[in-house]
């Protein structure tokens, strides 16, 4: 990857540039599904943690857990979560716009007071489209996209993921901007686009 690319990759619709990585262990729970699949999507969850160089925990202190994936069939669905009106601020018109949009999915970030991520909401309605994707490859491309806060039109036009070897895995070069992106010397927030640069440098020091 160049610069650019990695600029691109962070800087919003808007222009501004943003990143943000999680500022505590990830907390996974999973509501919506069968078993089989909530340990698919736990497994990818620890897979792309490792990854990072991150944590993971059974807990997270303040809200319980804070990487929630909701499956669901309606957006309306939402509406009857208990509590989720409450951690989510602007449920009913969010809920308007999704359904107006005929959105299948959408993540919602919450940060701490330094900005890093402090949790995020992963909505996925799951219309035809979404049912025909395989589970580990739907579950390793939304933690992907939850690990980092990455632009809007991140992977609007290619997906994070790549298939080797009749397997689905991440994408090398988004696999090392994960991992760029979690190493220590590296700010947990940035916006300038100068951090694209450095991203590029531990990168580049690493092989990726």
């Amino acid at each position: 990857m160049t610069p650019e690319d990695i600029t691109a990759l962070f800087t919003r619709s808007d222009g501004s540039y943003l990143f943000a990585r999680w500022g505590r262990p990830i907390a996974p729970i999973v509501f919506g599904v069968e078993d089989a699949t909530l340990q698919v999507v736990k497994g990818a969850c620890e897979a792309v943690v490792a990854l990072a160089g991150h944590k993971m925990a059974e807990t997270d202190p303040e809200l319980g857990a804070n990487l929630m994936f909701f499956f669901f069939r309606d957006w309306a669905e939402l509406l009857d979560v208990p509590d989720l009106g409450r951690m989510i601020e602007g449920l009913t018109p969010l809920v308007d716009r999704l359904q107006a949009a005929d959105a299948n999915q959408y993540r919602v970030f919450r940060f701490d007071a330094d900005g890093a991520v402090k949790a995020c909401f992963v909505f996925l309605r799951m219309d035809a489209a979404m049912s025909a994707i395989p589970a580990e490859e739907l579950a390793l491309g939304q933690v992907a996209q939850s690990v980092l806060l990455w632009s809007d039109t991140a992977f609007s036009a290619r997906s994070p993921l790549a298939v080797a070897g009749g397997k689905v895995i991440l994408r090398p070069e988004i696999a090392g901007v994960i991992a760029a992106g979690y190493d220590p010397v590296m700010p947990a927030v940035a916006q300038d686009p100068s951090h694209a640069l450095r991203l590029f440098a531990r990168m580049s020091a690493a092989g990726a």
